[in-house]
Formats: structure tokens, C-alpha cells, sequence
């Protein structure tokens, strides 16, 4: 007898993944390490950035009262006492026209309170003039504009990109506190799977899925451990399973979702006790796509439909990764684009296209990448997004509006607003 599934919107299982999804502890690593990785606390200030008031520009230190009345018709002449490179002080105050020849950076030195500008300048034998006046704090960058000591920069749960490098390495921050990586599983099911560098047989087709998501993983910095393909042998694969749980800290498989004979990993799920937290969803591609949580391990049933795995790694699986390193932004990023061609097909079910999308002078545009069917790879190569196109519409036009799912991007969503 076929089993009757009864299918639950995408917000629902998106919020039941994130609300079974557990938090890693947190580790220290050098700051060297820190690239990618996803911080486990918040950088805080330890001084003022800039920790002094220093000049914005190379020029020369002056007192802005000195340069008052300064014009084309009545320039005003300065004498330079001294220079002052990056990271060295001027020591002596300025007296009345005195002028300091200044460094981007430098250290303002006593009693100057502005910058004139290199290129404002006309050099005499011992200084330069001015043909314009300048006001107190003119190119003056100021002690704490920047940062302030104890003030919050970023927050915990944040991806440590190269910008947040420079910002831990200007606090001192040699080691930095990260949440742990957590190490996923993959198990491909199918009789009809080969290697891939298994020549065709009728019947068989080539392993994409497990390489797919290797690579989605990689992506992430995420490491796995491939417990190969297995046949569709209900036994063997419950062994596997249960091995890899105990090996990792979530299992993803793919294919044995759907309601099959030979479709076994609903089986396994109940063998284990794990319990499953939907299996079927109003979305296509991946209407199966299943999950299920043994203790504090996420099983996630993938469709054996390379797009349809593809889909439901990062709609699902993507966001719990992130969610078990604690970031603040565990969503793919999303934003509206403009129809590029029409897609004239009903949606029952929220659809997912994977498309292309580019910025244009009207703003972004994204199409359809190709072949979209649920066993489509090549749309998958081409696209860097997915078009959400919901359910309920009897098609979509070009030049209508749509949300799309940007992929690849560094930093993510903070909630999931579709």
C-alpha cells in the first residue's frame, strides 16, 4: 500500500529543522586560522581607534588661527620646525605660524588643531604659504572616531571574513574564539548508482549527489566522511546509518526518500527510534525531501533528483550547519529581482528555480538557468540562485517581481522571510 504524505509549507519545515538544530561548543585558534570561521564571541574594543588625533591627510600641522585672513590677494606664510612621519611625535608646541611637516597618520603634535592639505601649499625657503583660511579640527581624524574602548564592533555568530581579520588584529586579538566545525556524514543510496569513473550500463547512472554535496559542504568549510553507495538493501544500509551517527555529527543521505518499494530510509528512521519531523513538503523540486533527529543528530533525507538534492541541502541543511556553529545569519540571503522571460508553468507547490541573475541599469534580473526539472545537473552548473515563484499561481510573466535566494555568499540571512 502506497503511504499518504501529508505535505507542510517550506516556512514550517524550515522553522522545524532550526528548532531541533543543536549548538557546538566553541574553540580557540590562532588569528591566523580565523579566516572562515564563524566567531564564537563578540570583538570588542580594547582602546580608541585612532587611539590618538592624527592627520587625515599628507600636509602640514598648523594652528587654524594662524591661517585666518589667509587669501589669493594676502597669502600667509608658515615656517616648518620639524617633521613628523607615521608613528613618530612631534614633540614641541607649535608657537605663532609654526607649522609641522605631517604624515598620513601622524600623531597630531601640541597645539596644532588643523591640516592643510600638501596640495594647498606653495613652498618658500624655509616654510610655505596659504591662500585659504582653515577652521579648528580641518582634516583631523579624531581619537575614538572609528572605535571606541569596550564598544561591541561584531557581533558573536558573525563569518570571520578579511575585514574582520584587520578588526581582530588592530584589538590584538592572537587568538580568537570560534564556534567548532561541526563534521557531516554522506551516504548515496541507489542500485542504480556507479562511481564515477564506473563506465555506463543500462539502467545506471553516475553518483553526482555525493560529489554535489561534498562540494556544497566544502563551500562552508564544512568537513565530511563519505560512507560511499549503498544498494537498496534495507540491512546494510541501517548499519551504515547507525555507524555514521556514531562517527559525526549529522547524516545526510540521498535517494530512499520517496514511497517506493525499494525507497527504505523511512524504514531505517523507525528502526532507530528517530523521529521524523516531516517528510513531505509543498515545494518542488523536493517535495520529499525528509528529516528526522536521533538524540541530538539531524538526519536529512535528500532527494536522489540531483536538483532536488541540490535544492534541499541549501534550503535545509545549509541553514542547520550554521545554526550548530551559532551564527547570527544562518540563511541563504535573499533579495527581489525582475522576471527575465516568462515561466509560464503553475505552481501547486512553491517552486524553486535555479536561475541566473545579474544586475542591470533597472536593477537585478534573474532567469530560469535551463532545464528544470527535478533530475536537472545542468542548471545547477549554470545558476547562482534560486527563483522562489509561489504556490498557488498559474504562472509567472516577464518583468513581474520575484524573491531569489542569492547562493555562494559569505554572509547569510538573519531570519527566513518567504
Amino acid at each position: 500500500m502506497v503511504e499518504i504524505r501529508k505535505p507542510i509549507p517550506v516556512s514550517e519545515a524550515v522553522r522545524l529543522v532550526m528548532e531541533h538544530t543543536p549548538t557546538l561548543d566553541t574553540e580557540i585558534i590562532p588569528l591566523e586560522k580565523a579566516y572562515g570561521r564563524m566567531l564564537g564571541e563578540p570583538i570588542i574594543a580594547t582602546h580608541d581607534v585612532p587611539p590618538f588625533n592624527r592627520s587625515a591627510y599628507d600636509g602640514y600641522a598648523i594652528r587654524a588661527e594662524d591661517s585666518q585672513g589667509a587669501s589669493k590677494d594676502s597669502p600667509v606664510a608658515f615656517r616648518m620646525i620639524g617633521e613628523i612621519g607615521a608613528g613618530h611625535v612631534g614633540e614641541k608646541p607649535l608657537g605663532e605660524k609654526e607649522a609641522y611637516r605631517i604624515m598620513t597618520g601622524a600623531i597630531m603634535p601640541p597645539n596644532a588643531d588643523a591640516v592643510v592639505m600638501l596640495e594647498a601649499t606653495k613652498g618658500t625657503e624655509n616654510g610655505f604659504t596659504i591662500q585659504r583660511s582653515l577652521e579648528k579640527d580641518d582634516n583631523v581624524s579624531f581619537k575614538g572616531e572609528d572605535a571606541q574602548n569596550g564598544e561591541v564592533l561584531i557581533e558573536k555568530g558573525t563569518v570571520i571574513h578579511p575585514g574582520t581579520v584587520a578588526l581582530l588584529a588592530t584589538f590584538g586579538y592572537a587568538e580568537v574564539t570560534v564556534s567548532k566545525r561541526p563534521v557531516a556524514g554522506i551516504l548515496a543510496t541507489g542500485t542504480e548508482l556507479l562511481d564515477v569513473t564506473d563506465e555506463l550500463e543500462p539502467g545506471k547512472i553516475r553518483n553526482s549527489n555525493g560529489p554535489m554535496i561534498q562540494a556544497q559542504l566544502a563551500r562552508m568549510g564544512i568537513s565530511c566522511r563519505s560512507y560511499g553507495m549503498m544498494e537498496d538493501n534495507i540491512d546494510a544500509c541501517t548499519r551504515i546509518v547507525e555507524e555514521a551517527l556514531q562517527e559525526t555529527d549529522f547524516l545526510i543521505t540521498t535517494g530512499g526518500v520517496s514511497v517506493g518499494d525499494y525507497d527504505y530510509l523511512p524504514a531505517i528512521y523507525e528502526r532507530l527510534g528517530a523521529k521524523v519531523l516531516f517528510d513531505k513538503i509543498m515545494m518542488r523540486p523536493g517535495s520529499v525531501t525528509t528529516v528526522a533527529v536521533l538524540g541530538d543528530k539531524l538526519l536529512f533525507g535528500l532527494s536522489g533528483n540531483p536538483s532536488a538534492c541540490f535544492t534541499g541541502f541549501e534550503l535545509y541543511t545549509r541553514p542547520a550547519i550554521n545554526g550548530m556553529m551559532g551564527a547570527k545569519k544562518p540563511y541563504l540571503p535573499h533579495i527581489y529581482a525582475t522576471l527575465g522571460e516568462d515561466y509560464p508553468k503553475a505552481n501547486p507547490y512553491t517552486r524553486f528555480i535555479r536561475g541566473i541573475w545579474e544586475m542591470t541599469e533597472e536593477g537585478p534580473v534573474a532567469v530560469p538557468a535551463g532545464f528544470n526539472k527535478s533530475n536537472a545537473v545542468s542548471s545547477i552548473a549554470r545558476g547562482n540562485c534560486l527563483i522562489v515563484l509561489p504556490r498557488g499561481s498559474k504562472g509567472y510573466k516577464k518583468g513581474m517581481k520575484v524573491d531569489i535566494l542569492l547562493l555562494g555568499m559569505e554572509q547569510g540571512a538573519e531570519t527566513w522571510r518567504l
